[in-house]
């Protein structure tokens, strides 16, 4: 790159040098364009499923009454359980469970149709593996939702026939729960958002820190960068940071408008949230490569930060309470802001003006460690170029 370029000409120089490259690397090329679309299709194409459906169970009736029939044939009717099987006796069921046979037990104890038909408290016992435990929870709730439905049609009908309607009582404190911003308890709705943003962030910023690296391992950095390094550095940026947004708005629309009901909130504060997300997470692998100067360790570095960002996100576990190194992990990666924005805007509608900490935070996670990257790969330019 000759000395005395403009800004935008050696920008402009270093981007064109990079797309050369690309077609000179079809493994880098495929790295930045066949792989992210095919894993994302993978991703989609698995949970295309949206909600889980015939959970086996296994029911023990100890009651052998027409009630407990009954509930047995009002849970298989629930889509979301299906009774796989029957025991005799709890500790088979258990057997099953451990077998993975099913994934929860209800228990009908004896006496259960008698008290019930007394309008006195008739206990029945559901247990779920909780192991396993987004099946073992939706089972719960769609075991509890089924037993809940058959309960006020038995206490219109038969119990209200038996004592009396003047006896019949209802329970003095209800719970009424309302599910918002997901009432069909999608697990594609749940999980994508997370997964795709997640997948592409490591896959870009991989690339961009391969990209670095082999300007320092072939003892081109010197050359490469010359007289407008900050600029040469930014062209190299930009077609990573530039395609991977591409790929996050494609998985926002396919989400929102191919799977979901559209976007609550503002779907211009999720675009702009794209570039600063894929630019924050190249920082890092920039940071990384000119810290360790090698590209092995830097991408290692890449692949313990970025790609563990989804489990300290605090989207799929909670971080309240947690530790101070995961509250403070959490705070410093890339996708806990990101996520912020894209749950805030796409699906729970929230006002605009909460969006903006975490943009304000992905700009300045970009400004701050790829400023600190570029400072110290700058550095490494002007000293004698050792190949990693």
């Amino acid at each position: 790159m000759a000395a005395g370029l403009t800004p935008g000409k050696a920008f402009t120089a270093s981007l064109r040098r990079e797309l050369r490259h690309w077609r000179s690397d079809r493994w880098e090329l495929a790295l930045v364009t066949v792989l992210p679309l095919l894993l994302m299709a993978l991703m989609m194409w698995l949970f295309s499923g949206s909600v889980l459906r015939q959970v086996p169970i296994a029911v023990v009736d100890l009651d052998r009454s027409p009630i407990s029939r009954g509930l047995a044939r009002a849970l298989d009717d629930s889509p979301g359980v299906r009774v796989a099987t029957e025991p005799a006796s709890l500790q088979q069921a258990q057997a099953q469970l451990r077998a993975l046979d099913v994934f929860a037990i209800v228990l009908m104890p004896r006496d259960l149709s008698r008290h019930a038909l007394r309008a006195e408290p008739a206990p029945l016992y559901a247990f779920y593996n909780a192991t396993y435990m987004a099946t073992g929870q939706s089972a719960g709730r769609d075991i509890a939702d089924a037993v809940s439905a058959y309960n006020a049609q038995l206490l219109k009908g038969q119990i209200g026939l038996q004592v009396g309607p003047a006896k019949l009582r209802g329970a003095p404190v209800t719970v009424q729960a309302t599910v918002l911003y997901n009432p069909a308890r999608s697990y594609e709705l749940f999980l994508l958002p997370l997964i795709l943003p997640a997948m592409l962030s490591l896959l870009a910023a991989l690339a961009a820190g391969a990209a670095f690296g082999r300007e320092q391992r072939d003892g081109l950095l010197g050359n490469w960068l010359q007289q407008r390094p900050w600029a040469a550095m930014a062209g190299k940026l930009f077609p990573y940071v530039a395609l991977f947004s591409l790929y996050g708005v494609l998985g926002v629309m396919y989400l929102a408008y191919v799977r979901g009901d559209g976007v609550a909130g503002s779907l211009w504060l999720i675009l702009l949230a794209q570039p600063l997300f894929y630019l924050a997470s190249c920082s890092f692998a920039l940071l990384f490569i000119a810290v360790t100067r090698d590209t092995c360790s830097g991408l290692s570095a890449v692949g313990l930060t970025i790609g563990t960002a989804l489990a300290f996100s605090g989207a799929t576990f909670p971080v309240i309470e947690a530790p101070l190194f995961t509250r403070v992990w959490n705070t410093l990666l890339p996708l806990t802001a990101y996520v912020q924005v894209q749950m805030q805007q796409m699906f729970m509608g929230a006002p605009w003006q909460l969006s903006l900490r975490p943009l304000a935070i992905l700009l300045l996670m970009s400004l701050l460690v790829g400023g600190l990257g570029a400072a110290l790969l700058l550095r490494m330019a002007r000293q004698p170029q050792v190949r990693a």
